[in-house]
């Protein structure tokens, strides 16, 4: 099957363009991944949660009987022994650490059904029932001149057994908005209205077309019977406007969604007001290219963002970006102007409890020691240091100042010996960003891994934490305790890890790497 890349995402159903193959065979008796319920603790899986055998798609959360329940579009990526479609499955958590897998929630139709792919939406409890509204999809449908896409409904008493409605499902109006494209339902009880809301991925029939997508509004008052309104956010920015999510936090209301017309991106507009006018933040991503289809939960007390690492295409590091991967989990902060910021949450970090003791050398082989605090010198040249063997999976920790401004520094991650082949979390005050690279490059014309870069403003005489989490070819920087940045690493196995300052000075103190 081939598996949508993110770099070529310009056809009129990118999102689903993954998800086809031609002429598949279906084989409903293949083995499910986590058919019966069972504990799945870190250290015995990647970190960052997959299913066995499969990869995970968009993540629906649910805070629920005292967990995140997490709901999930399941993908095997094997048509000849799985079949077509796509089910949704359940994990469930309360650290994002070690998960819980309730096996499959709701299965895919057949290519005679609308729900031959069980897309994204939402769930929610309401009228004592815990409902979800989903995404059914078939392509086969366009073969008859039939919608491809289409809201649907699924009940359940106890969040384990879920019974579809079809009677409850509803279509795009095609005076207005285009048919094949009617998606992602997020569904809440507004309360100002005293109504339900459902916001839903769109595209008007008419306009600029690579523009035309948006974020539609209908209401219930049943959860039944669903009434199209005026669009809940036209920008004519995107293509498409893909999951979309919403949510207060103090005075300021939140609308999340994912793009992938300027950049692949989960993307958040504020407002003071769920009517809006909604404002562009400056920073008004969450992540980078690696992060996408984000929706958001709470516990009451704190929220998180849940989205995926896509996998590359031939486990290489210039391949194309697949659709699905692993989760990833950042806890959400508002800062003092409303904006929103994201760290890594206090369970996964202190679950890496594990010292490892590394001596670090200068570029040149000289002993530096089992210092906690380094001094890097390169006026005018570039130095570095570097410490043992990483390992498979840790954390790698520092707080880093510059007072004399260097061109760029940071870390430095499986390098090898002579410090010539190494992926770079660099940190660029001058150019204000942040990127993930690696040396040498697989192309010579760029001066950073595509796409793989965050905006960031850095202040010489201010400490900047620095934290990184490997596992295996996953990872996930954060800087600043406010910005995350995903990334994958295929071709350097392994290596060394160390730091490294160009043209100019800097001090890492407080290092530390840690390991499960």
């Amino acid at each position: 099957m081939k598996r949508r890349n993110f770099l070529r995402a310009s056809g009129l159903f990118p999102f689903v363009a993954g998800h086809l193959a031609n002429n598949l065979s279906e084989n409903k008796n293949a083995p499910l991944p986590g058919k019966n319920k069972k504990q799945v603790p870190a250290g015995v899986r990647d970190f960052f949660y997959r299913p066995e055998n499969a990869w995970a798609g968009d993540f629906i959360p649910l805070y629920a009987e005292g967990k995140f329940q997490l709901f999930y579009l399941l993908d095997w990526r094997d048509a000849d022994k799985h079949g077509e479609g796509t089910p949704w499955y359940r994990i469930s958590t309360t650290d994002f650490v070690n998960f819980e897998e309730h096996g499959e929630m709701i299965p895919r139709g057949t290519k005679e059904d609308q729900d031959l792919y069980i897309f994204t939406g939402s769930a929610l409890k309401a009228k004592d029932k815990y409902h979800i509204f989903y995404t059914g999809h078939n392509g086969h449908m366009a073969e008859k001149d039939k919608p491809m896409q289409a809201v649907m409904h699924a009940v359940s008493d106890d969040l384990q057994h879920w019974t579809k409605i079809p009677g409850d499902t509803f279509y795009a109006p095609t005076d207005k908005y285009e048919k094949h494209d009617w998606r992602d339902p997020f569904v809440f009880f507004n309360e100002e209205t005293k109504e339900y809301n459902m916001l839903l991925a769109a595209r008007f029939n008419k306009g600029m077309p690579r523009r035309r997508g948006l974020t539609a509004y209908c209401t219930s008052r049943d959860l039944v019977k669903w009434e199209v309104k005026e669009p809940f956010y036209a920008p004519n920015l995107f293509f498409t406007h893909e999951c979309p999510d919403l949510f207060k936090m103090g005075d300021w209301w939140y609308l999340v969604f994912s793009e992938f017309t300027d950049i692949v991106a989960t993307r958040y507009r504020m407002s003071r007001s769920i009517k809006g006018p909604w404002l562009i933040p400056k920073q008004d991503t969450f992540d980078g290219h690696a992060f996408y289809a984000a929706k958001t939960a709470s516990d009451g007390k704190n929220r998180f963002i849940f989205g995926w690492n896509p996998t590359r295409s031939d486990e290489k590091d210039n391949g194309g970006w697949n659709w699905g991967g692993n989760l990833v989990v950042h806890q959400i902060m508002q800062q003092p102007d409303g904006e929103l910021a994201v760290r890594v949450p206090d369970t996964v970090r202190k679950v890496f409890n594990k010292p490892v003791t590394q001596e670090f050398k200068s570029g040149s082989g000289e002993s530096i020691g089992t210092k906690k605090e380094i001094t890097i010198k390169a006026a005018g040249m570039f130095n570095a240091v570097s410490a043992g063997k990483m390992p498979a999976t840790c954390k790698i920790s520092t707080t880093v100042m510059f007072t004399k401004e260097p061109k760029s520094f940071g870390c430095m991650l499986r390098c090898s010996e002579d410090l010539d082949t190494t992926y770079y979390i660099r940190l660029e005050p001058s150019k204000k960003r942040l990127v993930f690279d690696m040396w040498p490059r697989n192309a010579s014309e760029v001066s950073q891994m595509v796409e793989l870069e965050r905006s960031m403003d850095f202040k010489p005489g201010i400490p900047i934490p620095i934290e990184i989490f490997m596992n295996g070819n996953i990872g996930v920087a954060y800087v600043n305790n406010k910005v995350a940045m995903n990334f994958r690493a295929y071709d350097i196995k392994e290596g060394n890890w160390g730091f490294f300052v160009t043209n100019g000075e800097a001090v890492f103190n407080n290092i530390e790497l840690t390991t499960l």
